[in-house]
């Protein structure tokens, strides 16, 4: 008996590591495929400033920040980035704080950026008139790169706090579902979906404590992106039109309460 259970127990711990091996085989594979894979590049007038709205209406000034998601690789218009479609939301007086706004738009995005880069970024948005409002999407390369969340909540953080001390309003859409994407195959899948939500997290908590706001990207538009594979362009990565018009719309509550705490300021 003692013999044979010495076998089982032989055999059950080769099994898993077997397992283990082709696991993590598979998952380096599909990491290689995902790694070069063709994806949506940015389109070069997606970095130009735009003004939404009526020319009498009181003026809003609001600035991205972020990686391609903020800057809208996957349109070739400003007005389907998510920024774009905010703007046109704002002007005309959708949201809690209702009123229609002139609204300034500008993105300092840079598609790639992890949360690292945003010192950088925030330079750039404070130069000049300051915005109202700064909305930033990051994460999803910290997470895909397997960076250490607490880290790049950090930088997160430290970037909402000179935002705020400089008297910006700040709404951070954290890090979307990964778990969507079409662009990476399961299991990789999975794996970047659970590093999505564990920045996420992270995320919110370094926001709260530098005094800026969240929206749960995952949460509000993760199951809409799921069901729906028109929410991704051509790449199965990055939002299409109607993806972005679907985080502009889980984004606007919040931006609309940091543009109405903008006006009491």
């Amino acid at each position: 008996m003692t013999g044979m259970a010495l076998r089982v127990g032989r055999a059950a711990a080769l099994t898993l590591i077997a397992g283990t091996v082709g696991g993590a085989a598979l998952l380096a594979g599909e990491a290689l495929v995902a790694r070069t894979r063709r994806y949506a590049q940015p389109e070069m007038g997606l970095t130009l400033r735009a003004t939404v709205g009526d020319p009498a209406a009181p003026p809003l000034r609001l600035v991205l920040l972020g990686d391609s998601l903020a800057l809208g690789v996957g349109v070739d218009q400003v007005a389907d980035t998510v920024g774009g479609q905010l703007a046109r939301l704002l002007s005309e007086g959708d949201g809690p704080a209702a009123g229609r706004r002139r609204v300034e738009l500008s993105s300092v995005g840079v598609s790639g950026s992890r949360s690292t880069d945003l010192a950088t970024q925030v330079a750039r948005a404070l130069l000049g008139r300051l915005p109202d409002v700064a909305v930033i999407l990051i994460g999803a390369n910290d997470a895909t790169g397997l960076r250490r969340p607490v880290e790049a909540a950090a930088h997160l953080g430290a970037a909402v706090r000179r935002l705020r001390a400089a008297g910006v309003e700040v709404v951070v859409g954290t890090c979307p579902d990964l778990g969507a994407v079409r662009a990476i195959a399961p299991p990789l899948r999975q794996v970047v979906g659970w590093a999505g939500r564990v920045t996420a997290r992270a995320q919110t908590r370094a926001v709260h404590d530098a005094g800026g706001q969240t929206v749960d990207l995952a949460a509000e538009a993760g199951p809409v992106f799921r069901a729906d594979a028109g929410t991704l362009c051509h790449d199965g990565y990055h939002p299409s039109a109607d993806g972005y018009r679907v985080w502009a719309h889980a984004l606007l509550p919040a931006v609309s309460r940091a543009a109405s705490g903008a006006d009491r300021s």
